[in-house]
């Protein structure tokens, strides 16, 4: 593998959503309503958990961490969608498209570890919980959540350096709204089968097995579920249906997007299955996680209070 960069492309053209004037004004009012939305309900929900001592338990330390990426997450991209709408440029610098797809890579790793060790936090709490308190220790959460950052950022690191040995030769347009590996891989000019087998292998191991710790641990939830009184299984449910609700949303778009040959994606499929994991998604996870949990619910008040009354 050849470490210096041959592209004799110095910067890309990112075409955005829509190239009509009247569906771009839309677009940008969407964009920026979606992102405040995202900002504000995913940072209420970290000042809830770290301001109320009753929140501070392995599972609330997981969801404030998974509402910290999602706010990265989202920064990521969107920013850079309504900065080229304020000034009239579609251009992003090579070395800025490598930094942005870095960074994409690095929090949907991110919210992927974090689902599955969620998944197995709910597991331990509903399948043994006399043993809880002594299974998820504070100690063991942060190594979960340190081990997450330490291999997403090597697996975003490995795909950046694949893609920066390619040669860029004429097509700068990038018909998406974001730097991704894809579109990427379609403009290149070199050969592009070690990228493709990495995605499909490497990256595919990244995803598929905590997706299988989450299948896992939720069979045998519902194993053990259905073994209790009708009373406790709703409530057991209930603790669980915000997770899968997260897990269906980001799972579902990450699968159809990324594990298919490059050849059998289009433009318009990949950049509205993008839009979901990169923008709806980060968005809808605080009002998921908050509308059937009363702690959270409670939590929120004291912090919405607190703040208007300081005002």
């Amino acid at each position: 593998m050849r470490s210096i960069n041959q592209s004799s492309i110095s910067e890309f053209l990112l075409l955005g959503l829509s190239r009509q004037p009247q569906q771009q004004q839309l677009l940008f009012l969407l964009f920026l309503t979606m992102y405040l939305a995202t900002i504000l309900g995913n940072l209420l929900i970290v000042l809830a958990i770290g301001t109320d001592s009753r929140l501070h338990s392995p599972m609330y330390f997981f969801l404030s961490n998974l509402s910290f990426v999602d706010i990265c997450f989202s920064s990521t991209t969107v920013p850079k969608v309504l900065a080229n709408h304020m000034l009239g440029s579609q251009a992003i610098s090579f070395s800025g498209c490598l930094t942005q797809m870095y960074f994409l890579c690095v929090f949907a790793d991110m919210d992927n570890f974090l689902l599955a060790v969620m998944a197995y936090d709910r597991f331990v709490a509903i399948c043994h919980p006399l043993h809880y308190t002594t299974k998820i220790t504070h100690q063991l959460c942060v190594l979960l959540v340190a081990g997450s950052w330490v291999v997403a950022n090597l697996n975003a690191l490995l795909h950046t350096l694949l893609l920066a040995r390619l040669s860029f030769c004429a097509d700068n347009v990038i018909p998406h709204f974001f730097c991704d590996v894809t579109p990427l891989l379609r403009l290149s000019c070199s050969d592009t089968h070690l990228n493709e087998m990495v995605i499909l292998f490497e990256a595919g191991l990244i995803m598929i097995i905590p997706f299988i710790c989450i299948l896992v641990s939720y069979i045998l939830i519902v194993c053990a579920v259905l073994k209790v009184s009708s009373g406790r299984r709703w409530t057991a449910f209930s603790t669980c249906g915000s997770h899968l609700a997260v897990v269906f949303l980001f799972y579902g778009t990450i699968i159809s997007l990324y594990f298919n040959p490059v050849s059998s994606h289009s433009a318009e499929k990949d950049t509205a299955s993008a839009m979901m994991y990169t923008v709806v998604t980060p968005m809808l996870n605080p009002f998921i996680y908050s509308l059937r949990n009363k702690d959270i619910k409670g939590a929120l008040r004291k912090v919405i209070i607190i703040k208007l009354l300081s005002t």
